[in-house]
Order: structure tokens, then C-alpha cells, then sequence
């Protein structure tokens, strides 16, 4: 089994936001749950944090 995962930088990255704005953005209502909590902080599947940005943000205009 291949378990993407993603953390605040990597959601970060996927966002174009800050790590604060990270901060924010995953405690917010509706935000995927992390599926573990590690030292580093919470750990999120890569797919289901595509899945929100896919319903929850607006595309970006080039």
C-alpha cells in the first residue's frame, strides 16, 4: 500500500499560502481530519487534502 502523506509545508506548497495560513486553513470546519499526529506535527493524506482544495478553492487564474 502507497500512503501519500502531506504535512503543513507540503500543504503550504499546494496552497501558494504560509505555514500560519496553514494553521488556519486545517483547524477550519470541513478541512480533512490528519490521520496521524506525529512529533513533527499532523500528517494528512495527500489525496484528501486534493479533494478539498479541489471543492473548497477557487482555480487560479494565469
Amino acid at each position: 500500500m502507497n500512503l501519500e502523506l502531506v504535512g503543513a509545508a507540503e500543504i503550504g506548497h499546494m496552497l501558494g499560502v504560509s505555514r500560519q495560513r496553514v494553521h488556519v486553513i486545517t483547524r477550519s470546519k470541513g478541512f480533512p481530519e490528519p490521520v496521524a499526529e506525529l512529533a513533527m506535527g499532523s500528517v494528512w493524506l495527500k489525496a484528501d487534502v486534493e479533494r478539498w482544495i479541489q471543492e473548497n478553492r477557487p482555480p487560479k487564474i494565469s
